[in-house]
């Protein structure tokens, strides 16, 4: 039951911050490695757990891993995408850029024509 406290913790977390806590899914698997979580959720959850730019996956993994140092394992936390996965990025193509029109060269001036100055 104390190595299950991860998971425990990590259910909790997670079914706090999402609209669909009744889909969320952990598997836990042990090895040499230490403790991976892997955790499912809901589609529609998926940006509410990664976060800004990760800044939520990387809050959540860095509690699990305190978590884990209380009972000596090191955890490792994997967000499984849904079936279908995104859809790629559409990129967009640039439309290539009409040249600027070149410019006529400016007149010249003639230093000598403006004469002496007297100070």
């Amino acid at each position: 039951m104390a190595e299950e406290k991860e998971e425990q913790f990590l259910e909790f977390l997670v079914k706090s911050i999402v609209d669909h806590p009744e889909d969320v899914k952990i598997s836990r698997k042990v090895d040499e490695m230490g403790v991976l979580l892997s955790l499912k959720v809901h589609p529609e959850d998926m940006g509410q757990v990664i976060g800004r730019g990760g800044a939520t996956a990387r809050a959540i993994r860095a509690l699990l891993r305190i978590v884990g140092l209380k009972s000596r394992a090191r955890v490792s936390l994997e967000i499984e995408e849904p079936e279908g996965g995104r859809a790629p990025r559409q990129t967009e193509v640039e439309e290539p850029k009409a040249e600027a029109p070149e410019l006529s060269p400016e007149p010249e001036t003639n230093v000598d024509d403006l004469g002496e100055i007297d100070l």
